[in-house]
């Protein structure tokens, strides 16, 4: 489905090889990279860095990605090292860490918790650094695809002024706005995941000492989970992902339902009795959804833009950049080898499905209790705890052979499920339950 041409004066359009929409890590990753190869390219930012963001922590994937941008000790400077992660259980007696130094690759043994003001900051600066001409505080309200003709864009600044551009290529990196997604009605509901989430910044919260100061930890609960993710500067960020039905139950105000709630979680709880909340409490729903295609003959849709499932195991980041480096590839493929076009974009689609369906597996069930006991108690028959570990680092799209032994992990899984059948049969029909939203829930009811 291509969008209707725009009726204003072409007279007026700026020219460029290459727009991005969105900078965040996606378009400005993207942006940098392809102006590095000598393309004209123009980003265009609906905010003015630096802005408030979730997102927060990232994984020891993302730092090869810093080297080849270029900004790894940028990033180091606002960083709190994070070398593992901690899972708490309320239906577990103990708490379980992984440290990402006993993954399959051990070059690998660290990531960073950011503020993501600061980070975005930092990927946009350096995506003008490059050469792109970076335009923030405004926002793309129109596109045009027309058959046989470049992509034409229309803008408006924050101070109402239209700008219009034509571009031979369109890289769509507008996160969870999904403009293309939208527009082109590609976007859709992911049917076997939905969640919401809750969060704001402490001050004061107790953090763990020593080597396990920058974990981010996990707590579950009755009605999903919660991240603990410690910044550089004292602040924590918290956030509850839950099922949009809870969310629903609140009577008050969303900062005491946000209170309530942690109140309730004996261990984040007793981490946060000294804290102070320095944020506004926020919410936001509708994690989990996809595109159903990836790009067009003359645009790519970049990390959130094209899919998200939910924050877990932290890869929004390392898949949106990733996805950058793909993207750009293939954009530079297109534009000076059209006639490797089609090939260039097949491989960028298949990089792009990789990332959500890999990890969209755990996170189907990351409520489950037979996944829940094998997080809990992990073992490394066959290198099954190696892999898993790789798996979290984000260590998916290279060469570490970590796949016999992920596929060994799920038939451990399905093999325990099936030895307590009446448990996982009840798992698997509330999870049904706990997905619909509130409108399916109430329309299931009515019937």
């Amino acid at each position: 489905m291509r969008t209707p041409a725009s009726q204003a004066d072409p007279s007026e359009e700026s020219l460029c090889d290459v727009l991005v929409i969105g900078g965040g890590p996606a378009g400005s990753t993207a942006a940098a990279l392809l102006a590095e190869k000598g393309h004209r390219v123009t980003l265009l930012e609906k905010d003015r860095h630096p802005r408030f963001h979730i997102g927060e922590s990232l994984l020891p994937a993302n730092l090869p990605l810093f080297e080849r941008l270029g900004v790894l000790q940028e990033i180091e400077g606002i960083g709190q090292c994070k070398l593992g992660a901690e899972l708490v259980s309320p239906w577990h007696e103990h708490q379980q860490s992984f440290e990402f130094a006993d993954a399959w690759d051990k070059s690998m043994p660290s990531a960073f918790q950011v503020r993501r003001s600061e980070f975005d900051r930092i990927l946009i600066d350096n995506a003008q650094r490059k050469g792109a001409e970076v335009i923030q505080g405004c926002r793309v309200r129109e596109v045009a695809l027309s058959e046989g003709q470049d992509p034409r864009i229309e803008a408006e600044h924050d101070d109402g002024r239209r700008q219009s551009w034509r571009a031979r290529f369109l890289v769509d990196a507008s996160g969870r706005d999904t403009f293309l997604g939208n527009r082109l009605e590609a976007k859709h509901r992911n049917p076997k995941h939905n969640s919401s989430a809750v969060y704001a910044h402490f001050r004061g919260a107790r953090r763990h000492e020593g080597k396990m100061e920058g974990h981010i930890s996990i707590f579950w609960f009755a009605h999903g989970w919660y991240w603990f993710i410690p910044l550089s500067d004292g602040v924590t960020s918290v956030g509850m992902v839950t099922w949009p039905y809870h969310l629903k139950t609140r009577g008050g105000p969303l900062r005491d339902f946000f209170l309530e709630n942690i109140a309730q979680c004996r261990g984040l709880a007793e981490r946060l009795t000294q804290a102070e909340l320095v944020t506004e409490v926020q919410a936001t729903g509708n994690f989990s959804y996809a595109c159903d295609h990836s790009h067009g003959t003359d645009y790519v849709l970049l990390g959130d833009a094209y899919a998200f499932i939910d924050p877990v195991f932290s890869s929004g980041v390392m898949l949106a950049m990733n996805s950058a480096f793909a993207g750009a590839e293939a954009v530079d493929t297109c534009l000076r080898r059209p006639e490797q076009a089609a090939a260039a974009l097949a491989d960028f689609d298949r990089v792009m499905r990789h990332g959500p369906e890999t990890f969209s597996w755990f996170i189907y069930r990351i409520t489950n209790p037979t996944l829940r006991n094998l997080f809990m108690a992990p073992r490394n028959f066959l290198r099954v705890r190696e892999a898993l570990l790789s798996v979290l680092a984000g260590d998916i799209f290279g060469k570490t052979p970590i796949w016999g032994s992920v596929r060994i992990f799920k038939a451990i899984y399905y093999i325990s499920a099936l030895a307590n059948p009446a448990r996982s049969l009840r798992a698997w029909l509330r999870h049904k339950e706990e997905i619909l939203s509130v409108g399916d829930r109430l329309e299931a009811g009515e019937r």
